[in-house]
C-alpha cells in the first residue's frame, strides 16, 4: 500500500470514527430524500443499518486488507452490505434503489471527511485522495448489494416457484388407501420430482395401496412428459403401491401411439372414474368410502 494510500485511508478512518452518529443520520436523510420520503424501510430499520455499516466500514479501514479488497474480504463489512440488500430484496425495493441506497453514503462521508480538512494545498491533495478512496470503497459496495440482491431475488423466486408447484399439483385421498394427483399443464423435470416427493410421502404417511395420476389436465404428451411419468409410476411401484394413469383422451393416445412411446407396462384408464373403479377392485372392492364405516 503506497504511503498516499495509506495517508487517504486514515484520513476517511479518522473522520469517520469523530463522526459515526452524524455520519449515519446523514445516510438516512439521504436515502429519504432519495425516495422522496416514501421508503418502503422503517426510519428506525435504517438508522440502525447505518450505525452497523458505518462502524463496520470503520473497522475494514484500520485492518491491513488492501483497499479493493475491504468491501469483499472484511466479514463485517461484507455481512452487513449483504444482509442490507437481502432486507431490500425482502422488501420489494428495486435493485436499482438498493444500489444507490449504499452508493448515498459517499456524500455523507465525502461531508465528513471535508469537514475535518483544512484549507491548504496539502490538505486539498489528501481530500482528493480520501474522495477517490471512498469511491472506490462504496463503488464496491454499491456493485456487492446489486450482486446480492439478484441473488437474494432469485432465492425467493425459487421458493415461490416450488410454492406454487406444490399447489398445483395437490395430493388428495380419493378413496380408502386411493391416492389421486389431477395434473394440469406442461409435465417437466421440476414438476415431476415436485409430483413423485409429495406423492411418495402421502403414500407412507397414509398407507396408501394404489396412485392415481389424472393427466386429463395435460395439453400434450411427448416422450419427454412420457419418460416423467414412467419415473414417478416406477418409484410408486418401489413404494410397494399400484399406480394407474388416467386421462388418456383420444388425441393423446393417437400421439403415443405414433411415438413408438411403450406404456404397455403401465396401468391406463380413459377417465378419474375408470381408474378409481379399478382402484377399488385392487383394494378388494369391499372397502367403504373414506369417511365410511368400516365393513365387518
Amino acid at each position: 500500500m503506497s504511503s498516499s494510500e495509506t495517508a487517504a485511508r486514515e484520513c476517511v478512518a479518522s473522520a469517520v470514527r469523530g463522526r459515526v452518529e452524524e455520519i449515519a443520520d446523514r445516510w438516512v436523510q439521504l436515502q429519504a430524500r432519495q425516495s422522496g420520503g416514501g421508503h418502503p424501510v422503517d426510519e428506525s430499520e435504517l438508522r440502525e443499518e447505518a450505525d452497523t455499516l458505518v462502524a463496520a466500514l470503520v473497522a475494514g479501514l484500520d485492518s491491513a486488507l488492501p483497499t479493493d479488497r475491504i468491501v469483499t474480504s472484511h466479514a463485517d463489512l461484507h455481512r452487513e452490505v449483504t444482509r442490507l440488500s437481502l432486507r431490500r430484496a425482502r422488501g420489494g425495493e428495486s435493485p436499482t434503489a438498493t444500489s444507490l441506497a449504499v452508493l448515498a453514503l459517499k456524500e455523507a462521508l465525502l461531508e465528513a471527511v471535508q469537514e475535518t480538512t483544512q484549507e491548504s494545498a496539502q490538505e486539498s491533495a489528501q481530500l482528493f485522495s480520501a474522495a477517490l478512496l471512498i469511491n472506490r470503497l462504496l463503488d464496491a459496495a454499491g456493485a456487492l448489494s446489486f450482486d446480492t440482491y439478484v441473488e437474494g431475488r432469485e432465492e425467493i423466486i425459487r421458493r415461490q416457484s416450488r410454492q406454487l408447484l406444490e399447489l398445483s399439483t395437490p395430493v388428495v385421498r380419493l378413496w380408502r388407501q386411493v391416492l389421486g394427483v389431477p395434473l394440469i399443464g406442461t409435465l417437466d423435470t421440476a414438476r415431476t420430482q415436485v409430483v413423485m416427493e409429495n406423492l411418495l410421502q402421502a403414500i407412507q404417511d397414509q398407507e396408501a395401496t394404489v396412485a392415481i395420476i389424472d393427466i386429463t389436465g395435460v395439453p400434450t404428451v411427448d416422450t419427454a412428459v412420457a419418460q416423467h411419468l414412467m419415473q414417478t409410476v416406477n418409484a410408486v411401484r418401489l413404494m410397494g403401491a399400484d399406480c394407474i394413469i388416467s386421462g388418456i383422451r383420444p388425441p393423446i393416445a393417437q400421439t403415443i401411439a405414433q411415438l413408438g412411446i411403450d406404456l404397455s407396462t403401465i396401468m391406463t384408464r380413459a377417465t378419474l372414474s375408470d381408474a378409481l373403479s379399478e382402484a377399488v377392485k385392487l383394494t378388494a372392492g369391499s372397502l367403504p368410502a373414506p369417511d365410511g364405516p368400516v365393513a365387518r
